[in-house]
């Protein structure tokens, strides 16, 4: 496996865009024989697991369970050792070669995303044959799904703590309305004192600071790119205070209202 790729445990993919899609199907092995061994060398190959089995990566073995998914670097040299007949979804596909890289298992248990990503792949495999923008739309999303299941203690860096998830998607969710920390917290299910010290170490910032910066983000889109007025912008980002709201926007977007909206600032 090479060093760009990965490390035998673990590899480094682009998400940045969709994927090219070469392949998608149900594969079905083990009926002819209990092994399988074979490279594609310019090609990933995603595998979700319906069976038992044995999967060699480069040398490094991986046990394969149902509810498993596999994502394998182009070059690699794969054995598979079935116990019967095994069938699969499998892609064949090229990633983004440019961006930003997530470190996501090899071998990973798909858990209670298992149902989700056997209905994507499923929605793949189907649009394939008419529609491949669609297939590497649907496969995209299970990519990322697939790099969310990563935990940092397995080596991934693609998903945050599950409670600051559950925080920020609150948030975002919640802008228009009061937002307190004790409230975030109850939402992610964490205390107060818990959230404060996780999103911190997650973000770098508090939950606060955090509030404030996506407030002002949503205002600078709405005064630049709507016709709403001043008074509905405030409204629509929880400052429901036109004198507060004048400070907020000089104070995180350096400039009034009025001047964000005419791109002056």
């Amino acid at each position: 496996m090479s060093a760009t790729n990965g490390t035998g445990t673990h590899v480094r993919i682009g998400l940045d865009a969709p994927p090219r899609v070469a392949s998608l199907g149900v594969g079905v092995h083990g009926t002819t024989g209990p092994r399988d061994v074979f490279r594609l060398p310019d090609l990933w190959q995603l595998h979700l697991y319906r069976y038992e089995a044995e999967l060699t990566v480069d040398g490094v073995v991986h046990e394969i369970r149902p509810g498993h998914v596999s994502l394998v670097p182009p070059g690699a040299l794969v054995r598979f050792h079935y116990r019967g007949r095994s069938e699969h979804l499998f892609a064949h596909l090229e990633l983004p070669s440019a961006g930003e890289r997530l470190t996501v298992p090899v071998m990973q248990d798909a858990g209670t995303q298992t149902p989700v990503l056997t209905d994507l792949m499923q929605r793949a495999v189907a649009a394939a044959p008419r529609n491949s923008a669609r297939a590497a739309a649907e496969l995209w999303s299970v990519l990322w799904r697939v790099a969310d299941l990563a935990s940092p203690a397995a080596g991934g860096t693609a998903g945050p703590h599950p409670a600051v998830a559950l925080a920020v998607a609150h948030i975002e969710s919640h802008l228009a309305a009061q937002l307190a920390v004790p409230d975030v917290a109850y939402a992610a299910g964490v205390s107060h004192n818990h959230l404060i010290r996780l999103f911190r170490a997650e973000t770098g910032t508090t939950v606060v600071a955090y509030i404030r910066h996506r407030r002002m983000e949503r205002a600078r889109h709405l005064l630049r790119e709507s016709t709403l007025s001043v008074p509905a912008i405030a409204a629509a980002v929880g400052i429901g205070d036109l004198q507060a709201f004048n400070k907020a926007c000089r104070r995180e977007l350096g400039a009034s209202p009025r001047a964000v909206r005419a791109g002056t600032a």
